[in-house]
């Protein structure tokens, strides 16, 4: 079994980097225009602004592959604050405080840190990338 997936893991990589991508993509959307459950659009320059900035603009660059580990920097960055400023609060257990969405985006963010966009990236049709920027 292992070398089924092992053959298949820059294919695996790829669906979980646009994956990841678009969820957390729809975040920003979500924040940004007020859709998809969110009462309004958040005020402009407030926190929740920004983050769905960071949110639309990272999610994009990720699903596409560019600069893509710029933005999983970011994207960890805006779930740690989040984590600790927004769920922490509520008590120390992710599933208490209901952290364990920012919780799991800043795992998968490390792991696009690590790997970068992958050969199936945008910034791998450029001269001279080898597809792991």
């Amino acid at each position: 079994m292992g070398n089924f997936f092992q053959k298949r893991s820059e294919t695996i990589y790829a669906i979980f980097r646009i994956l990841v991508g678009l969820l957390f993509l729809q975040h920003g959307v979500q924040k940004l225009f007020g859709v998809f459950g969110f009462p309004a659009p958040a005020p402009v320059f407030s926190l929740m602004w920004f983050a769905g900035y960071i949110e639309l603009l990272g999610g994009l660059a990720i699903t596409i592959g560019f600069f893509t580990r710029y933005a999983a920097l970011a994207g960890a960055l805006e779930m740690l604050i989040a984590y600790f400023y927004q769920h922490l609060p509520n008590g120390f257990l992710p599933i208490v405080n209901q952290g364990e969405l920012s919780l799991l985006y800043f795992l998968s963010f490390l792991v696009l840190l690590v790997n970068g966009c992958g050969r199936w990236g945008i910034k791998s049709l450029f001269p001279g990338s080898k597809g792991k920027k």
